[in-house]
């Protein structure tokens, strides 16, 4: 195993500069990042139940999931953003959309379906509170029925008029419930097949329970996910040994490169060879709420502007270290801010730049 230590100002501003003329499509579940801001000095008793009345003073929303990964790639100046998916036929599809419309991420390919709800992630927290202990329970908004086939097969249509115009497709499984969100089964074979059967263009998928479904395409799982380990504890450790042994046998399982991510340690990528790419360390309070995502979003730019899979992960390691220092939001990075973090990175590694 070699560690990557290459990476000069000069290369990075080279692939930054290319983001601009990108154009990358997001396919999987849309959620919409809903928080309720609450200010507990405001706290009444329910004369009904006697229970505590929580006081809203402030709502914001913004894309979540598939559509963090479309917040990150346009504040990293993507050039045009495609959504693949769906939503239902309500408030929340409203919201998400304005959203996206925002980002200046085209909807034509998010299909309203009025058998669907649109997946909300509903974060009540105290107003002030920017740390964790802030956030109260979460209520969340899914669809628990198997996608239709139809609205799969429009789905592919979509993906289908795409693809000769796209750099890079990026897919995300974010819905938990087998074959109840974007990316079913069926989906998964579909993106297998496109990704051989293109392949100038970068195809990368990302899974919160299923990444062992997905072939022919880079998968990035995080080090438990890659060993197979259910439920970790949260200072849980992985030899990192066992995690090279683990990303062998998914890469010739897959039959594509792999990406395993390390928290703040960086990544271990499979491709051109088993190469560590070491992380930046960052110090104060941290929210790694939306880390994987931003992660994403900064390697699948980077390898569609033609860098190696060491390169595009370092990338990913110095936009995530961005992002999680960004508290009670799902945070981004910008281009300017990536040569500054280089710097950092290169300085933690003995390194001059």
């Amino acid at each position: 195993m070699k560690t990557f230590l290459d990476m000069t100002p000069a290369r990075l501003q080279e692939l930054v500069g290319r983001f601009p003329r990108l154009r990358i499509a997001v396919i999987g579940d849309f959620f919409l990042d809903k928080y309720l801001d609450i200010d507990p000095s405001l706290a009444e008793v329910s004369l009904e139940t006697g229970k505590t009345v929580h006081q809203v003073v402030g709502i914001r929303h913004s894309p979540g999931a598939a559509g963090t990964v479309v917040c990150n790639l346009a504040a990293l100046g993507t050039g045009t953003l495609d959504a693949i998916g769906v939503t239902g036929d309500d408030g929340e599809s409203y919201e998400l959309r304005k959203d996206l419309a925002a980002l200046h991420c085209g909807t034509e390919h998010l299909y309203c379906d009025v058998r669907r709800r649109t997946l909300v992630y509903l974060k009540p927290r105290d107003k002030g509170d920017l740390s964790l202990a802030g956030e109260h329970n979460r209520y969340d908004t899914k669809n628990r029925g198997f996608t239709p086939d139809d609205l799969q097969q429009r789905i592919v249509q979509s993906l289908d008029a795409l693809l000769p115009h796209l750099d890079a497709v990026i897919a995300l499984d974010q819905v938990e419930e087998k074959d109840c969100g974007v990316i079913t089964t069926a989906m998964a074979a579909v993106l297998a097949d496109r990704a051989e059967r293109c392949p100038k263009v970068v195809f990368w998928a990302d899974s919160r329970r299923r990444i062992r479904q997905f072939r022919k395409m880079i998968i990035k799982p995080n080090q438990f996910e890659a060993a197979g380990v259910e439920n970790p504890a949260p200072d849980a450790k992985l030899d990192l040994a066992e995690l090279e042994a683990s990303v062998e046998r998914l890469r010739a399982m897959t039959g594509a490169p792999v990406c395993a991510t390390r928290g703040g340690e960086g990544m271990l990528v499979s491709d051109p060879e088993m190469t560590l790419v070491p992380g930046v360390r960052v110090e104060g309070p941290l929210d790694p709420t939306g880390a994987g995502d931003s992660a994403t979003a900064g390697a699948v730019l980077a390898l569609a502007a033609g860098a190696m899979l060491p390169e595009a992960a370092l990338i990913g390691n110095l936009v995530a270290s961005i992002t999680v220092q960004q508290l009670a939001t799902t945070g981004t990075a910008r281009p300017e801010e990536l040569a500054p973090r280089l710097a950092l990175w290169a300085t933690q590694r003995g390194l001059g730049t």
